[in-house]
């Protein structure tokens, strides 16, 4: 048997955390003497060792303490997964010793494969632990969670490329996940998810109704006049009745949700295997067409910057207008409580110059070359704020 304080020399684990183990419940001692002084047997002592394992891992002790205490807790086969995951961490550390030793001698490499992601994933786990009801909301079960977590894993590089650039560390980038998560664009999806719902399971009596009727032909005029009287009264009523459209922002939130029905696969399957083939188009067509020219700033904005794609860049005017864009951009982020990150702009024109999915998206939206044409805008503009 061994006393706190010898523990504590043997393993230079405090006293203090010794008692703290003690207190809830993860480290109990062996026994406990009359005089109160706490003993630890080698059973004791092959538990603190897991503790010790697990911490190294940067798994929070409140997780420990659950994992240890489960009933389907297997040590030896806890000890091979710490194995592995530490042999992981060692080759981590190792990639980054050499990548400073690169730094140092001048070679001029880019790797972010060795960043540490750890602090990045702990939020994620965090924030499925403190809110799993929102979690569901959001994301229609912990399993469809948890296969994001494990998608984010199998892309570390490339996300831990995006946090450097984007906000300059990963603990910057943990930092503003957690706030993001907690903001109110979460709250908004889950307002999204509301209506979604609502309109896939028929819950809104004259919704469906206006719904079936608005799709019973789809061979009619989307703009025709009988078609854009349900469309009206589809709008009025979602507007009325649902949060998420009568809210601040609420107008651009159904200009959003219209284009939904347009451009979203995974909504337009949805929306198909219950109506029939086309019809989340039809629909997007009819709301769209009662819609008109009314659309959010930033969509305006966005269409007068790529209104004439031969003029300069650098001009005061394109300046201006990237300008407005900025500053509505920041207005919406602020509103939601969203951290943009350090180098935002200057992040977002290198996807508009490099990333295939936003140069097809905008040259097919704006013409072509647009997407070039808003990443050098973007750029000059991001150079001339840090200047």
């Amino acid at each position: 048997m061994k006393t706190v304080k010898q523990i504590s020399d043997l393993t230079g684990v405090s006293v203090r955390a010794l008692h703290y183990y003690d207190q809830i419940g993860l480290l109990k001692p062996s026994e406990i003497t009359e005089s109160g002084y706490r003993l630890y047997d080698d059973e004791a002592l092959k538990t603190l060792q897991q503790i010790l394992f697990f911490k190294e891992l940067d798994i929070p002790l409140k997780d420990v303490k659950e994992i240890m205490l489960s009933p389907y807790f297997d040590k030896m086969q806890a000890l091979k997964n710490q194995q592995k995951l530490l042999k992981l961490k060692r080759k981590r550390l190792d990639g980054l010793i050499e990548l400073i030793n690169k730094t140092l001698k001048g070679e001029g490499t880019m790797n972010f494969r060795e960043f540490d992601m750890s602090e990045y994933y702990n939020v994620l786990e965090e924030f499925k632990t403190e809110h799993e009801d929102k979690v569901i909301k959001v994301y229609g079960s912990l399993d469809k969670y948890n296969e994001l977590i494990e998608k984010c894993k199998s892309k570390e590089d490339e996300i831990a490329k995006i946090a450097i650039k984007k906000y300059g560390s990963i603990e910057k980038y943990a930092e503003a996940v957690k706030k993001n998560l907690n903001s109110g664009v979460i709250t908004l999806e889950e307002k999204f998810g509301k209506f979604k719902k609502d309109f896939l399971e028929d819950k809104h009596p004259k919704l469906k109704e206006l719904y079936r009727k608005l799709t019973s032909d789809l061979s009619k005029d989307p703009s025709s006049k009988e078609i854009q009287q349900i469309s009206k009264e589809i709008t009025n009523i979602a507007k009325k009745d649902y949060e998420v459209f009568r809210m601040e922002n609420g107008d651009d939130h159904w200009y959003y949700m219209v284009k939904i029905y347009l451009i979203f696969p995974d909504w337009i399957e949805k929306v198909d295997e219950k109506y029939g083939e086309g019809v989340s188009k039809f629909i997007g067509e009819s709301l769209k067409s009662y819609l008109g020219d009314k659309q959010p700033k930033l969509e305006e904005l966005y269409k007068k910057l790529t209104s004439d794609l031969s003029k300069d860049t650098h001009s005061r005017e394109i300046q201006q207008i990237v300008e407005q864009i900025s500053c509505e951009t920041e207005k919406n982020h602020e509103f939601y409580k969203v951290d943009m990150g350090e180098n935002y702009w200057e992040y977002t024109a290198e996807l508009y110059l490099k990333e295939p999915i936003y140069i097809e998206v905008n040259d097919k939206k704006y013409g072509s070359g647009a997407s070039k044409f808003i990443g050098e805008a973007f750029k000059i503009y991001s150079e001339n704020r840090k200047s």
